[in-house]
């Protein structure tokens, strides 16, 4: 083994049947290295301790510290510097937690894939949806999604695609769907268009600037940036500067969907939010849009995954009833029926559409 080894790393004319030191080092790493290894060392770097990792794993402590002191002398490094309250990971067990990540999270994949073709129905999937993407397509998608595979564990996240790129390429997450918000991912990634998006201005009902026409008008309302912008970041500011406006007065941030229409409703903050949001049921008992002169942002809702690698046969079922669910959801809205979307029984004129 020692010598195939060197071999491969010596190349085709070498046949020394004495490897070098680093050749030793490298074969030592390889035959050593356990999976048992990998996942106590994520345990313990997203745990954050020993005693921790130990509770999450349902082992012994001094197994943990144990496992964790093998792969330390293994690769030659420290890993975790100990402290009273915990273990903080060095940069090189960051280096390695990467790639170990990485690792765990294929093997996983791997496994549910062979389990899922040859018919078994368990696994787990796991996605990022945009606060729109949640409110347009997941409703009608989980349904049929969940009549089709009943045992999968669904682990679904709200967020933007800037929040979980990293996640797409470790590989803790399926897909994103939702918008690009001003973020072009990279050559790993496959971006597939969904549907056009616009943003609409929300306001509680009965605001005082309900009845504004422009954006000019709106100067002297105070603003919450939403969750779910389909621009970017600055997109309220860029807007208004776009329109030789002063920078709107922005008094809170939403981190969610929820944490936005709360505060949208319960005050005389305005947001600019995606339309899709108003596919709420009952929503303008509590909102009222303000229709301005100006253009508004848009985007595109996306799929994005990754470009090198197939979904698991489940998580590739449920892109496929997410991609059918936007597709309604564009029926519904050519046709006017976007009210509709939450109903058990949707218009006849939709379900004509819907084919």
């Amino acid at each position: 083994m020692s010598w195939l080894l060197h071999h491969s790393v010596g190349g085709a004319q070498n046949y020394e049947h004495t490897p070098r030191a680093d050749t030793v080092f490298t074969c030592r790493a390889i035959l050593v290295m356990k999976l048992t290894h990998i996942r106590d060392v994520i345990a313990v770097a997203e745990r954050g301790s020993l005693r921790a990792a130990a509770r999450h794993l349902g082992v012994a402590q001094p197994a943990i510290t144990r496992s964790i002191r093998e792969v330390e002398n293994i690769l030659g490094v420290v890993l975790f510097e100990r402290h009273t309250r915990g273990v903080v990971t060095t940069a090189m067990g960051e280096t390695f937690l990467r790639r170990a990540v990485v690792v765990q999270n294929e093997l996983r994949l791997a496994q549910d894939e062979i389990e899922q073709i040859r018919g078994a129905e368990s696994g787990h999937i796991s996605v990022v949806l945009s606060t729109a993407s949640h409110l347009t397509l997941l409703p009608r998608a989980l349904e049929r999604f969940r009549r089709r595979f009943p045992h999968i564990v669904l682990h679904v996240r709200e967020g933007l695609i800037a929040n979980c790129e990293p996640l797409l390429q470790d590989g803790s997450c399926d897909f994103y769907i939702g918008p690009l918000a001003g973020c072009q991912p990279s050559h790993q990634f496959l971006v597939e268009k969904l549907f056009d998006s616009r943003s609409v201005v929300l306001a509680r009902k009965g605001h005082a600037l309900a009845g504004s026409v422009s954006l000019a008008d709106l100067v002297p309302g105070k603003w919450l940036s939403a969750a779910d912008a389909i621009a970017d970041d600055n997109e309220l500011d860029s807007l208004f500067a776009r329109n030789g406006l002063p920078a709107p007065v922005v008094e809170m941030f939403g981190g969610c969907g929820l944490t936005t229409l709360i505060a949208a409703v319960s005050s005389d903050l305005l947001a600019l939010v995606p339309d899709q949001w108003l596919v709420l049921p009952n929503i303008y008992t509590m909102f009222e849009t303000i229709n301005v002169a100006e253009e508004l942002p848009s985007s595109m809702t996306c799929v994005v995954r990754r470009a090198h690698l197939p979904l698991t046969p489940a998580a590739e079922y449920l892109c496929d009833t997410l991609r059918w669910a936007s597709q309604v959801y564009v029926a519904a809205v050519t046709h006017g029926h976007k009210h509709a979307l939450f109903s058990d029984k949707p218009p006849l004129g939709l379900v004509r559409a819907l084919g």
